[in-house]
C-alpha cells in the first residue's frame, strides 16, 4: 500500500467497515480444512477470509506510519501494502522446498509463485487502474494526475519486464541444461540489481525528490490507535493471514484437480489470488477516483505494481534461491507477454497525465481478454 493512501484508508474504521462481516469466513475455514477435511471449500474460504485480514494489516500498518518519519512511513506502506501476496508466495515457496526435487508439488508451487506475481502486475495496471479510469470518468469528464509518477513507475516497470523478457530469450536461445543453469545465475543477478535499484527508487521518492510526489493527500493526520494497538493488530493480522495462506497453499493442489475445482494454477495465480488479496486496496483506489483524487488513485494502482515487480519478485528469487527452489524469472511466454503489453498500454495511456472513462474501458477490456487466456490455458 503506497503513502498516499492514507486519507481514504484511515477513513475506514477497521471497527465499522462491512468487510468485517468477511471475517466469518475465518471458522468456516477451519471447519473445511480440519473437521470437514474438504479442500475446495477451504481453499474457497480461505481466499474470503484473507480479504478483511488484508485491510486490517494496511490499516495497521497506516496508524504506524504516523508515529515514524515520512520517510519510513513510506517504506512500511511499501513493504506491508503486498504482504498478503508475499506471506502467499513464501509459503508456497517453502512448500516446494520440501517436496521432491522435480515433483508435481514443486512445480505447481514454482508456477503458483510466478503466476501471482504477474497476476498482481496485471491486476494493478488493467483492472484496478481501468476501473478508476471508468469510475471517475463517468464523474468527470477528463482527470489529471502527476507525470512524474507516471515517468518513474513506467521507467521501472519496463526495466523489471526486461528482466521477464531476458531470462525466456536465453532459455530459448541456448536451450538444454545449460540453458535452465544459466537462467538460474541469470535471474539471481538480476533479482539483485531489481532490489538495489528498488532501494534508490524509494530514496528518490522520499528523501531526495520528495516534493515531486507530494500531492494534497500527504498532510499531517493524527493517529486513531495508540502505537501499541496498532502493533499488536499488525502483529495478529499478519498471523492470521499467515494461517489462512497455509490452508490456501496446501488445498491449491487439490482445488485445481479435476476432482477438486478444477481450475487452471494459471488462473488462480494471475486472477484469484491477487484479486482477494488485494481486494480492499482495489476498492480503495476506484473510490477515490470517484471523487476526483487521481493521483491517490495512480499511486495505489501503479505504485504497487512497481512494488510487485521490481521488490517482492526479486525477493522471492532470493528466498527460493536460499531455500535451493528453482524459481527463476522466466515465467512462460504467455505470462511474460501479458505482463510486457500491459505495461506497455498503460504508459501509452497514461503518459499525457489524463484519463476519461474510455480509457478505462479499453484496460478493462484488455484484462477480460487476459484473463479469459489464463481461464482456458491447460
Amino acid at each position: 500500500m503506497s503513502e498516499g493512501e492514507t486519507s481514504w484508508v484511515r477513513a475506514m474504521d477497521p471497527r465499522d467497515t462491512k468487510l468485517n462481516l468477511l471475517l466469518l469466513a475465518l471458522p468456516v475455514t477451519c471447519y473445511f480444512a480440519y473437521i470437514a477435511h474438504d479442500e475446495s471449500m477451504a481453499f474457497i474460504f480461505s481466499l474470503l477470509a484473507i480479504m478483511p485480514l488484508a485491510f486490517l494489516m494496511g490499516r495497521a500498518t497506516e496508524e504506524i506510519a504516523l508515529y515514524t518519519s515520512e520517510s519510513l512511513g513510506g517504506l512500511l506502506n511499501a513493504t506491508f501494502g503486498n504482504a498478503a501476496e508475499m506471506i502467499i508466495a513464501l509459503l508456497a515457496i517453502y512448500t516446494a522446498s520440501q517436496a521432491a526435487s522435480g515433483s508435481d508439488t514443486e512445480t505447481l508451487m514454482i508456477g503458483l509463485v510466478q503466476a501471482s506475481l504477474i497476476g498482481s502486475i496485471l491486476g494493478n495496471l488493467l483492472l484496478v487502474m481501468g476501473l478508476a479510469f471508468l469510475w471517475g470518468g463517468i464523474n468527470f469528464p477528463e482527470q489529471k494526475f502527476s507525470e512524474t509518477q507516471v515517468s518513474s513507475n513506467g521507467s521501472l516497470m519496463m526495466l523489471a519486464m526486461i528482466v521477464l523478457i531476458i531470462p525466456t530469450v536465453f532459455n530459448s536461445t541456448v536451450g538444454g541444461t545449460e540453458g535452465e543453469e544459466g537462467v538460474m545465475q541469470l535471474s539471481h543477478v538480476a533479482a539483485i540489481v531489481l532490489l538495489l535499484l528498488y532501494g534508490l527508487f524509494l530514496y528518490f521518492q522520499f528523501k531526495s525528490h520528495v516534493d515531486l510526489f507530494a500531492t494534497e493527500t500527504h498532510d499531517h493526520e493524527a493517529p486513531e490507535m495508540s502505537k501499541r494497538d496498532a502493533i499488536i493488530l499488525l502483529v495478529v493480522a499478519t498471523i492470521l493471514v499467515s494461517w489462512m495462506a497455509e490452508i490456501l497453499v496446501h488445498s491449491v493442489e487439490y482445488a485445481a484437480s479435476d476432482e477438486g475445482l478444477g481450475l487452471p494454477h494459471l488462473f488462480i495465480g494471475v486472477i484469484l489470488l491477487p484479486l482477494f488479496g488485494n481486494a480492499a486496496e482495489h476498492f480503495t483506489a476506484v473510490v477515490v477516483a470517484g471523487k476526483d483524487k487521481m493521483d491517490l488513485s495512480f499511486a495505489i494502482s501503479m505504485g504497487s505494481s512497481t512494488q510487485i515487480a521490481v521488490f517482492v519478485a526479486p525477493m522471492m528469487i532470493l528466498v527460493a534461491w536460499a531455500l535451493n527452489v528453482p524459481l527463476t524469472f522466466e515465467f512462460g511466454m504467455l505470462e511474460t507477454v501479458s505482463a510486457f503489453l500491459a505495461v506497455l498500454i498503460v504508459n501509452i495511456i497514461a503518459s499525457d497525465g489524463k484519463s476519461n472513462w474510455l480509457e478505462g474501458a479499453m484496460l478493462l477490456g484488455a484484462y477480460a481478454v487476459l484473463g479469459a487466456a489464463f481461464m482456458f490455458h491447460p
